[in-house]
C-alpha cells in the first residue's frame, strides 16, 4: 500500500537546519527496530483473569463422555485432535464475553492473549470450533446438571423457589424465506433436478470443472433441497394449527432456511422467525436449574415441561414456582397443584366491582386456592422475587449477547443456550462459593 496517500506533512526539522524555539520533542515509533522478549503465556494474564477462572471450573467438569468418543488413542494411527477441555473453556469464556461467531473466536485466538492462554498453544480453526459448539449438547445439558446438583448438595441452591420466564431470541431466517405449499414442492423439485445435474456432470466428465468447485455446489444443493423436505414435513403441524384457528390451511408457510422457526411476537411488537427460550432460575442464589427452547409462540403451557424436567434432573419438584401471567393456564395449576405451589397474578376481570381473589363458582380446587393465595400479603412478598431473579437472569443473557441464534433448528439453538446457561452458573459459582468462603 502506498503510505504517502496517508502521510501528513513532515514537522521534522531538516538537516542543519536551526531548530525553532518551541518545537516539541516526541518519541517517534520505530517499527523497524529488532526486540527480544522472553514472555511465556502464564505471564501474560493477572492472578485473578476471568480466563483462569473459567479453567478451574472447566479443571472441576467430568468430560469423560467427550474423552471417550476421541478414536486416536495410544498405539493406534490417527491425528491427535484437540483436548475437549480447551474447546469447552474457549466457549465458556467466549461466551461471557459476548463473542458467538466461530470465525471470531477463531481469530482471537490468534491474537487476544486470554483466548491464546486458553489454547496453550495449541492451534484451532473455526471448523472444529463451530461443530463442537453444537454437536455436544448431550454433554453440555449432563453438565448443567452435575454442576447445579453440587450446589444443590452444598446448600448453595435450594430450590425453594424457582422462577421461569421465557424469551423470544430471532432465529438464522428471514421473513422472505417463507413459502406455501405449492411453492415449497416446487422448490423441492428444482433442488432434486439441480442435484441430478451435477452427479451426471462429474459422471460424465469429471475434469469439466474442478473436483472441490462441483463438490461445493453438489454439497449446497443437497442442503438446500433438504431444508425444503424439512419445511414441507412441518407443514402439516402448520395446517393443522391453521384450521384450529379458522383460517384456511393453505396459508400455512414455512420457512426454507430454517424449517423449524415460527414467526413470533417480539419484544418491540413486530413478528418475525424466532425461538422460545425458556430459563429456569433458583430465587436465592439466581442459578439456572433447567432450561428448554420451544417453537410456542406463546409462554402458556411451559410450566408443566418445566416442572417435569427439574424433576428428572435433580429427582424433586421446586417447592414453588413464580412466572407472569403469560403462563397462566388453569390446567397446568390443577396438575401441578399436588408438588409445586404456583405463584402467578391473577388476571383483572372484566367487572372492576368484583375481587379477582375471591374463587368463582366453576373453579377447580386448586385454582380456587391459587386465587385466594394470590391476594395475601405474604404471596406478593414472595412473588416480587419473580422479576428480580427472572427478568435479571433473562437481562444478563441478551448483554452476552442472545440477541439472534446463528444456528439453525432447535436443537441446535437449545445447544447454545445450555452455552450461555452454563455461562451464567460459571460466574454464580464464583459469587457464591466466594461468598460461603468468607462467612
Amino acid at each position: 500500500m502506498d503510505d504517502t496517500l496517508f502521510r501528513l506533512p513532515s514537522t521534522e526539522p531538516a538537516e542543519h537546519a536551526e531548530v525553532p524555539p518551541g518545537v516539541p520533542r516526541l518519541q517517534l515509533p520505530n517499527r523497524g527496530q529488532l526486540e527480544l522478549r522472553s514472555v511465556d503465556l502464564d505471564g501474560l494474564l493477572p492472578a485473578d483473569h476471568r480466563a483462569r477462572l473459567v479453567w478451574a471450573f472447566i479443571e472441576g467438569l467430568d468430560l469423560a463422555p467427550l474423552y471417550a468418543r476421541i478414536k486416536a488413542v495410544e498405539g493406534h494411527p490417527g491425528r491427535p485432535p484437540i483436548d475437549p477441555a480447551i474447546l469447552t473453556a474457549l466457549w465458556l469464556y467466549a461466551t461471557l464475553e459476548g463473542v458467538g461467531s466461530a470465525r471470531a473466536l477463531d481469530r482471537l485466538c490468534a491474537e487476544h492473549d486470554a483466548y491464546r492462554w486458553l489454547c496453550g498453544g495449541v492451534g484451532v480453526n473455526y471448523h472444529t470450533l463451530a461443530a463442537f459448539r453444537v454437536e455436544e449438547a448431550d454433554v453440555l445439558d449432563r453438565l448443567l446438571t452435575e454442576s447445579v446438583a453440587a450446589l444443590l448438595a452444598d446448600g448453595l441452591v435450594t430450590m425453594a423457589a424457582v422462577a421461569q420466564d421465557g424469551m423470544r431470541v430471532r432465529a438464522s431466517a428471514g421473513a422472505a424465506s417463507y413459502r406455501r405449499r405449492s411453492t415449497l414442492e416446487r422448490f423441492l423439485a428444482e433442488a432434486e433436478a439441480q442435484v441430478a445435474a451435477l452427479k451426471a456432470e462429474l459422471d460424465d466428465d469429471p475434469a469439466a470443472t474442478s473436483r472441490r468447485v462441483a463438490a461445493a455446489r453438489e454439497r449446497a444443493a443437497i442442503e438446500r433441497a433438504e431444508r425444503v423436505r424439512k419445511a414441507l414435513d412441518h407443514l402439516p403441524e402448520l395446517e393443522a394449527a391453521k384450521r384450529r384457528a379458522g383460517k384456511a390451511a393453505d396459508e400455512a408457510r414455512a420457512s426454507t432456511t430454517d424449517p423449524e422457526a415460527k414467526v413470533m411476537k417480539m419484544a418491540d411488537g413486530g413478528y418475525r422467525p424466532a425461538y422460545n427460550v425458556q430459563f429456569a432460575a433458583d430465587t436465592k442464589s439466581q442459578v439456572i436449574v433447567g432450561l428448554d427452547v420451544s417453537t410456542a409462540g406463546t409462554d402458556q403451557g411451559q410450566l408443566r415441561p418445566m416442572v417435569r424436567q427439574l424433576r428428572q434432573r435433580y429427582g424433586r419438584d421446586p417447592d414453588a414456582l413464580l412466572a407472569d401471567a403469560g403462563f397462566l393456564k388453569t390446567a397446568e395449576i390443577d396438575e401441578l397443584a399436588c408438588g409445586t405451589t404456583l405463584y402467578l397474578p391473577v388476571r383483572r376481570p372484566e367487572d372492576p366491582t368484583r375481587d379477582p381473589h375471591r374463587p368463582l363458582p366453576d373453579d377447580s380446587p386448586a385454582v380456587a386456592a391459587w386465587r385466594i393465595r394470590m391476594g395475601t400479603a405474604e404471596a406478593k412478598e414472595i412473588y416480587k422475587d419473580r422479576a428480580a431473579t427472572a427478568e435479571c437472569v433473562n437481562a444478563i443473557a441478551r448483554n452476552r449477547g442472545l440477541q439472534r441464534f446463528g444456528v439453525r433448528g432447535r436443537e441446535k439453538a437449545r445447544a447454545i443456550g445450555l452455552w450461555f446457561a452454563l455461562a451464567h452458573n460459571l460466574m454464580r459459582t464464583v459469587v457464591l462459593r466466594g461468598t460461603a468462603a468468607a462467612t
